[in-house]
């Protein structure tokens, strides 16, 4: 089965925007398509956490430009995209903790549902766009618990404010398709995203899995988790953005309706993993006598199982997981520890991981 990989040729010269560039996964995304040889802007919130990957790998210098401003003003996106006038957008920009969404719902439903509305409504102005790739999750469909991949058709909702939010921006993703660019000339392609969990270095987000490990692993204390038998599609930040750049290569069909636009990015189902396996491989991965616990704050309500199907993205991208479980923890742990012991270089080791994922990819590596 081949493994798909970014065409090279294809993003070389062509001008990308992303929202929320300054964040974990759109600073590994921004650092890929600078690699690619992209003209690459941003438009985001400054880093949401101190330290950052954005921060701390210096990704700024590699950018065309770096736009702070908010999603929530239409105005600051319109903007944005007249001043960078983009070929191809990648929507990413979020409130994106699942239980902040508990702590501050207003925040969040305005962020994620009416900040995407606002780069759907600036992208009908764009005279240079042609495709938009949108981040949801892969928390919007309606879990009943049951452990069952889901597949793209199946009913969203989502159980709490952050994963509904979600749910409602993948709607307005299909309105404005339906509504706007199905039938427009010339046209606009776009697709959504629905990520399983993302590890990864440079995520220094709170209530994270692999953040909080680091942290703990770094002051030689424990590990407390939750939920250390919840099950979740755990993948490398790499293999996702890799998803994210073969998906936007590809052209949306003007006859493919809105539930067609959206496309799961996981693990195959049989390596859906519990929250204890990846604590264990992160306190392996360090090494140094790390260890976890079971404990800490459960009064927020959270799923205890989630899976979702890529076989969508495997037979009609070629695209699936190239790391497994132990490579993505063992490499996430690599570049933290890389961050805390020659940080002037963490840019080149980033550049050099995505070149041994590539590698990785080519070989059919799990």
């Amino acid at each position: 089965m081949s493994h798909a990989a970014p065409n090279a040729g294809w993003w070389r010269g062509r001008r990308v925007l992303v929202t929320g560039h300054t964040g974990f996964v759109g600073g590994w995304l921004c650092a890929w398509l600078a690699q690619l040889g992209a003209r690459v802007s941003g438009l985001s919130l400054p880093p949401p956490t101190s330290p950052s990957f954005f921060a701390s790998t210096g990704i700024e210098s590699m950018l065309a430009r770096s736009i702070i401003g908010d999603i929530g003003e239409l105005a600051a996106v319109r903007s944005a995209i007249s001043t960078s006038e983009p070929q191809v957008i990648f929507h990413l920009a979020a409130q994106a903790i699942v239980r902040d969404g508990f702590r501050e719902p207003v925040a969040t439903f305005a962020t994620n549902v009416l900040g995407t509305v606002h780069v759907l409504e600036a992208c009908r102005a764009a005279a240079s766009l042609e495709k938009l790739v949108a981040y949801t999750t892969d928390k919007v469909y309606r879990n009943n618990e049951s452990g069952r991949p889901f597949v793209e058709g199946d009913r969203l909702g989502g159980n709490e404010p952050y994963s509904s939010s979600k749910a409602a921006a993948d709607w307005a993703v299909g309105a404005y398709w339906e509504s706007f660019f199905r039938g427009a000339a010339p046209r606009i392609a776009l697709a959504t995203v629905r990520a399983g969990n993302i590890v990864g270095g440079g995520d220094w987000a709170r209530d994270r899995l692999l953040p909080d490990a680091i942290r703990a692993f770094s002051q030689k204390a424990p590990l407390v988790i939750r939920s250390p038998a919840s099950t979740r599609p755990w993948q490398h930040v790499l293999d996702v953005v890799r998803a994210t750049l073969v998906l936007a290569e590809r052209a949306t069909s003007r006859d493919e309706p809105a539930e067609a636009l959206a496309w799961n990015f996981g693990p195959r189902p049989g390596e859906v993993h519990a929250v204890a396996d990846v604590a264990t491989a992160a306190a392996q991965a360090w090494g140094h006598g790390a260890s976890w616990r079971a404990g800490g704050d459960a009064a927020i309500p959270e799923s205890t199982a989630l899976s979702i199907s890529s076989e969508k993205a495997e037979r009609d991208l070629g695209w699936r997981c190239a790391w497994g479980l132990e490579r993505a923890v063992t490499e996430s742990v690599a570049w933290y520890r890389e961050s805390q012991e020659r940080p002037r270089g963490l840019l080149e080791f980033t550049f050099r991981q995505i070149e041994g994922h590539v590698a990785d990819v080519r070989r059919g590596a799990q």
